[in-house]
């Protein structure tokens, strides 16, 4: 899995998990990939710094002696965020009430319905619901256009 850091053609900034570079490149030639604030499809991957792990060693602890005596550098300022954190907020549970008002919730057969809807054994219909990572890239292998919901779907019981 990869995180991309992605941008609208509105400078709405965003981050977004997805497979691969080449599952991003599909989905987004597919129109699967939109602004999460503002729901543009224009969408482009925007500069990101690389993720570097730390090392498994641990730093022996400083002691009064060993700590540096001037301060590090500033770092580099935050980033702004694409919309206020309450905007942002409203508009994932605006599209999380659109999902669920028009779409069909079909649980933990989502991979197999999205699957036969894509070879026509069944008509096609706004489906979500819930894959394993592994059913979620077999799907996304095999050309079936699925994006994953940048929230967790109410479960829909009996």
């Amino acid at each position: 899995m990869i995180k991309f850091s992605l941008k609208c053609d509105r400078d709405h900034t965003f981050e977004s998990w997805f497979q691969s570079a080449d599952a991003f490149d599909k989905l987004k030639a597919s129109g699967l990939v939109s602004c999460a604030v503002c729901g543009s499809d224009a969408v482009e991957k925007a500069l990101m710094a690389p993720s570097v792990q730390a090392s498994r060693k641990k730093a022996a602890p400083r002691t009064p002696a060993t700590a540096p005596t001037t301060p590090p550098a500033d770092p580099a300022p935050a980033a702004t965020p694409a919309a206020p954190p309450g905007e942002a907020a409203k508009a994932l549970a605006a599209i999380k009430r659109h999902i669920e008002s028009n779409s069909e919730y079909v649980g933990l057969k989502f991979a197999s319905q999205a699957r036969d809807m894509h070879d026509g054994v069944t008509p096609h219909r706004p489906i979500y619901g819930e894959a394993k990572p592994e059913e979620a890239r077999k799907l996304i292998e095999d050309g079936v256009p699925v994006a994953p919901l940048p929230f967790i779907p109410t479960r829909k019981t009996n």
